[in-house]
């Protein structure tokens, strides 16, 4: 039986360990933090539960290519919420724009709020409707070449959607408060594909129903697919941080502790930092030219991951479960202005709070630079400054909020970098765009010159979705299978019968 060595817990290193499992290797995983699900995580401060992670949970109805995946890493069924918005807009008058996922309420709702774009308002419920269904992550995910023919005359209907980014869609409407939010639709990214957008939206539609909210957050979600993994025999090492990939004659052959003990096997797989995993494990030894460009974080000036939690005395039940305020003015929040603020509400998860009570998580991209401080002394007091902003900025939504808080977590791009061991915070992938290849399973998943050795997660799929990067690790041994020439399998191993195990037994001492 050949043995695989995967660094990192995260989606991709769990799926690798979980396929491999299947497939008749002998895995053992090795990660640095104390829980397993990388960036699929979540903690609690004073009974409140603060999610890092999840935003939209696609692959939530059964017969959905994403849900065979999960159910396949066992993580599902399970118990999920649905949500009455994909998103809501707030202006400072009062103003009101709800995304609902109902859509003959959110026809109906626009059209009440802008009858002036009636035509625009049309066509962009035609374009949702038209993937309603077609399920495109999902066929391409499972499906390959062959969903992406099935997609096509979907794609080919919307193929002027496909490149046109949401802040130019926008400008079609002439309604102000539409005008604002139809740029800011997908996580706030006004440029954003808004053919992917009306496909994305299709998902969390009553109609589809692919996209809900896993109850408990991110760190239920990464432990059920721990539990399966370690249910097929895997061998999960939690506080093990590697330092070395070791080499011989240009083959992967191991890996280095920390505490200087070192384990080999056939096969090594990093679900680490792409950067760390090229400059630091290996060297800097087997890259070239593209790669490199990948890797440079010279002049990245922003990033993704600055969270500001705050658990409150507040029922948040009755709120929307994603809001975006629209500023009157721009206000300068970590040297960075910005003309809005985003943030998910989490009263549709009772999980999450005491009863009565809630959490709101709000995001924002920040400059890596600002939280490089000169002492811990200023880094703690630009985090505090950065949640008194943001409070009251939110009062003017939540008025008393300010009052009302009980726990405060502010999570920087230092804090990703710590507990990650990656690079330049949450969003640490490659320089590269994510695109067709992950769904057709064509990732970067392997370095010029060494061979026994794949890469899993977001560096390979250039993505940050849960699936995509769970995606690379069934990618990975697919193609492991393959070399060595044997069947890929989504199938458990075959337990023994106790009739079974004793004949073997038998039969040994004979």
């Amino acid at each position: 039986m050949k043995s695989i060595l995967v660094i990192g817990a995260g989606m991709g290193g769990l799926a690798a360990g979980i396929y491999g499992q299947m497939n008749g290797y002998q895995t053992h995983i090795y990660e640095m933090h104390t829980t397993p699900g990388g960036q699929c995580a979540s903690w609690q401060r004073k009974g409140y539960t603060f999610d890092a992670c999840i935003h939209d949970l696609l692959g939530c109805r059964e017969g959905s290519g994403i849900n065979q995946i999960w159910q396949e890493l066992g993580a599902m069924p399970r118990e999920t919420v649905a949500r009455k918005e994909s998103v809501a807009f707030a202006t400072t008058q009062g103003d009101m724009f709800y995304n609902y996922n109902d859509l003959q309420q959110l026809r109906d709702h626009m059209l009440q709020i802008a009858p002036e774009d009636r035509n625009e308002i049309l066509k962009y419920i035609k374009g949702i409707r038209s993937f309603i269904g077609k399920d495109p992550a999902g066929r391409m995910a499972v499906d390959g070449i062959r969903g992406m023919i099935h997609l096509l005359p979907t794609l080919l209907r919307n193929m002027k959607y496909m490149t046109l980014p949401l802040r130019d869609y926008a400008k079609r409407f002439n309604n102000p408060l539409l005008r604002r939010a139809m740029a800011l639709l997908q996580y706030s990214l006004p440029d954003f594909p808004t053919g992917m957008h009306f496909a994305f939206r299709a998902a969390a539609t009553t109609e589809d129903g692919d996209i809900l909210w896993p109850v408990g957050a991110s760190i239920e979600f990464a432990a059920s697919i721990a539990e399966k993994y370690k249910s097929l025999g895997g061998a999960l090492n939690l506080g093990k941080k590697v330092t070395k990939i070791l080499t011989e004659n240009n083959h992967a052959i191991g890996i280095r502790l920390e505490d200087g003990t070192e384990h080999f096997a056939d096969i090594i797989i990093s679900n680490a930092d792409g950067r760390r995993t090229l400059y630091d494990l290996l060297d800097g030894r087997y890259t070239n030219s593209a790669i490199e460009l990948w890797a440079k974080t010279e002049g990245e000036e922003v990033n993704w991951g600055t969270m500001v939690y705050l658990g409150v005395n507040r029922d948040l039940s009755h709120e929307p479960s994603a809001l975006v305020m629209l500023l009157d003015e721009p206000v300068t929040l970590t040297e960075k202005t910005i003309h809005s603020l985003e943030m998910q509400i989490y009263g549709f998860d009772p999980a999450l709070a005491p009863a009565g009570k809630g959490v709101i998580k709000v995001e924002m991209i920040t400059p890596f630079a600002y939280w490089e401080c000169a002492s811990t002394e200023e880094y703690r007091n630009k985090k505090q400054q950065t949640a008194d902003q943001v409070i009251k900025i939110l009062e003017g939504y939540f008025a008393g909020i300010s009052e009302q808080v009980e726990a405060v977590d502010v999570v920087t791009l230092k804090t990703w970098e710590r507990f990650m061991g990656g690079t330049r915070g949450f969003a640490n992938g490659p320089n590269k765009p994510f695109g067709i290849r992950s769904f057709l399973g064509l990732d970067d998943t392997t370095l010029p010159g060494l061979a026994s050795f794949y890469m899993t997660g977001i560096w390979a799929s250039g993505a940050t979705a849960l699936f995509s990067n769970a995606l690379t690790g069934k990618t990975v041994i697919k193609g492991i299978c393959k070399h060595d020439g044997k069947k890929f399998t989504t199938r458990s191993p075959h337990k023994k019968s106790t009739q079974e195990v004793h004949a073997q037994e038998v039969h040994n001492k004979k």
